[in-house]
């Protein structure tokens, strides 16, 4: 896929210093720049590179003004960084603008598919299932009975979605994760063994969701896991049954939410945090990486640490957990001295 320097500066509303005409089909960073590569500057400390870079196309702030000569040609904008972001999500657009079902795949007659969606091969749709206009499902997807996705989502190859579960609008669903499975639950019988307690709920994404890859959302046991309009979670997250996450919150890796806890709006929480089931956790709460909370948490609050505690207290304790050894050294002195003086 080549583009032009016309095309990119009629995308990007830029003035081109150099030849319009030159053409790139790969991004590169500026010192990494190579034939062909279009590339970008935003930072001042990288400018020595304008003039070394071997790239074709370098998008520029509209104050720049070359101190020797260069030899790729410019695009001139207001503000190159959100431009170059603006160029990279128009480029995405592009790659991911597939059409038309694939062969083999398996449809069932009764899934009712929207306008100009894409059905990648190998992917399975099931009974009654509902695809909005402009779905993008990559091959070896997985869409299970009664399944209900919204406009413009995009599903990335290998991903599953159980069946009876709701995915919203303009969502992403990364390769591997798994919508819906079973919740882990089991109830012990008298001779010590683990019965399967049923999990026949499902579970709803609202619109605006990223879903990283090889994350796990279980169904609820009765009613629904519910992730809230924005969520955007990372890799390998763990999403236990019936519990809930609310709007624009951001969850990085590896953290692990057990079963039934309520997690409010606008939260950030660092990656490998554990949550201990059916806790209330309230809005714009900010959470440490590595952090353990076992207890319900306050609007706003800032916590870090294992058991977690306030964010400032963690940090004043700090100081002297890492001193422990010579605190204690010194406390052994002083004991010492005062049993040698009794």
């Amino acid at each position: 896929m080549k583009f032009t320097a016309e095309q990119i500066a009629g995308i990007l509303e830029g003035d081109i210093v150099g030849n319009p005409q030159t053409e790139v089909s790969k991004l590169s960073k500026i010192e990494e720049g190579v034939e062909g590569a279009l590339t970008f500057l935003a930072n001042p400390k990288y400018t020595p590179y304008i003039y070394t870079t071997k790239a074709s196309i370098a998008i520029v702030g509209k104050d720049f003004e070359p101190e020797q000569e260069v030899s790729v040609t410019l695009i001139k904008v207001e503000d190159a960084y959100k431009s170059f972001s603006k160029l990279l999500e128009y480029y995405n657009q592009v790659k991911l603008n597939k059409f038309g079902v694939e062969q083999p795949s398996y449809i069932s007659q009764s899934a009712i598919l929207g306008e100009d969606i894409y059905v990648g091969a190998f992917t399975y749709v099931g009974d009654n299932v509902k695809i909005g206009k402009n779905v993008k499902i990559f091959p070896s997807s997985y869409i299970g009975d009664n399944v209900i996705i919204g406009d413009n989502t995009v599903i990335f190859s290998g991903a599953k979605i159980y069946s009876e579960c709701t995915v919203g609008s303009n969502c992403v669903i990364n390769s591997g994760a798994i919508i819906g499975a079973d919740g882990f639950g089991f109830a012990p019988n008298e001779s010590g063994e683990y019965t399967k307690v049923p999990q026949i709920g499902n579970v709803v994404i609202e619109d605006f969701v990223d879903i990283g890859a090889a994350t796990t959302i279980d169904r609820a046991t009765l009613g629904s896991t519910i992730i809230r309009k924005g969520v955007k979670l990372d890799n390998q997250i763990q999403i236990a049954h019936n519990v809930e996450i609310g709007k624009n919150t951001v969850i990085a890796a590896q953290t692990g939410i057990a079963g039934s806890t309520k997690i409010g709006e606008n939260c950030q929480i660092g990656g490998q945090v554990g949550f201990a089931g059916h806790l209330t956790i309230g809005n714009g709460v900010k959470i440490q990486a590595q952090s353990g909370i076992g207890r319900n948490i306050k609007d706003n609050e800032i916590l870090q640490g294992s058991p977690a505690f306030g964010y400032g207290d963690w940090n004043k304790s700090y100081v002297y957990f890492k001193n422990l050894p010579k605190l204690a050294k010194t406390i052994n002195e002083l004991e010492k001295k005062e049993h040698g003086n009794s």
